[in-house]
């Protein structure tokens, strides 16, 4: 069994959206099929598929060693419900991808905003003179930036021009953080709290 599906869901797509985003692009039953096993996944497809969904080909098919994390049931506002099926929970790293640099980890060691000491915040790397627009997206969400003398700032990323990044820090009533020219910016993709 192939683990299409898992990793489809983990990052939020649609059987269209990920038909769509195959290069050349496919239909939704294809990758339906290919999902469930009806249809042969091929070489071929798992490169076109790892791609679209920005992943390492081999992180698509099962590893036999050890059985992996289930979700078994999703918390809604009526409270928890059971899946129809179960499905296969991703570690943040398997979410990375071979594309580009590693994910970096924010550790909270005190209550800062919304964010518990014991927290990881795991942050994705971007490059702030990519104009393929992951620094629009990275807009609105927390951010690490670094700055001069090895000293970093975390924040919302607020502002953008030209050079200059503004952040606004999540303890309550902090002044905003602007930064020139970073090296780099790394967007939270996603928080892990211990209970």
């Amino acid at each position: 069994m192939n683990r299409i599906r898992d990793i489809r869901k983990a990052k939020g797509f649609t059987l269209a959206d990920l038909a769509a985003a195959c290069d050349p692009p496919t239909t939704a039953q294809t990758i339906g099929r290919l999902e469930t096993g009806m249809r042969s996944l091929s070489l071929s497809w798992m490169n076109r598929i790892a791609a679209a969904l920005g992943v390492e080909p081999a992180s698509l098919m099962r590893a036999e060693a050890s059985a992996p994390a289930q979700i078994i049931a999703e918390l809604a506002a009526s409270g928890a419900q059971a899946l129809t099926a179960s499905r296969e929970a991703l570690l943040p790293s398997e979410l990375a991808g071979e594309d580009g640099p590693p994910l970096m980890v924010l550790e909270v060691s005190a209550s800062v905003g919304e964010y518990r000491p014991g927290d990881f915040i795991w942050l994705r790397p971007i490059d702030p003179a990519n104009t393929n627009g992951a620094i629009n997206r990275a807009m609105n969400r927390d951010c690490l930036v670094p700055r001069p003398g090895g000293r970093f700032a975390f924040g919302r990323l607020i502002d953008r021009r030209g050079t200059l990044i503004g952040l606004l820090p999540p303890g309550a009533g902090q002044k905003q953080v602007v930064v020139d020219n970073p090296a780099w910016i790394a967007a939270a993709i996603m928080l892990v709290r211990p209970l």
